[in-house]
């Protein structure tokens, strides 16, 4: 079962490494960039899941993350996200 996963180590910001795992990659046809969302499956003070996501590119044998800088850029992920949110509820709806 472990197989299916995709993982990758950080340092974070207090210099100890992290397991990420990806979540999915997607081209923007409108920025014409590859991204990533992932997590270190941890979670907020609410209890939700904390999720990232970079730019990077995926011709690189290792690929580098790149942070977001752009509103846009991040719009364009947030609306992915609550995208998949909805089908993943309409998905229990119907079992």
């Amino acid at each position: 079962m472990e197989q299916d996963r995709m993982t990758f180590k950080v340092i974070n910001d207090e210099g100890v490494e992290v397991e990420c795992e990806v979540l999915f990659t997607f081209e923007s046809e409108e920025t014409k960039k590859s991204y990533m969302v992932y997590t270190d499956n941890t979670s907020d003070e609410s209890g939700n899941t904390k999720v990232y996501a970079s730019i990077y590119n995926p011709e690189e044998k290792e690929p580098k993350l790149i942070p977001i800088e752009t509103e846009k850029e991040w719009n364009i992920i947030e609306k992915i996200l609550e995208q998949l949110q909805e089908k993943v509820k309409e998905g229990y709806g119907e079992e």
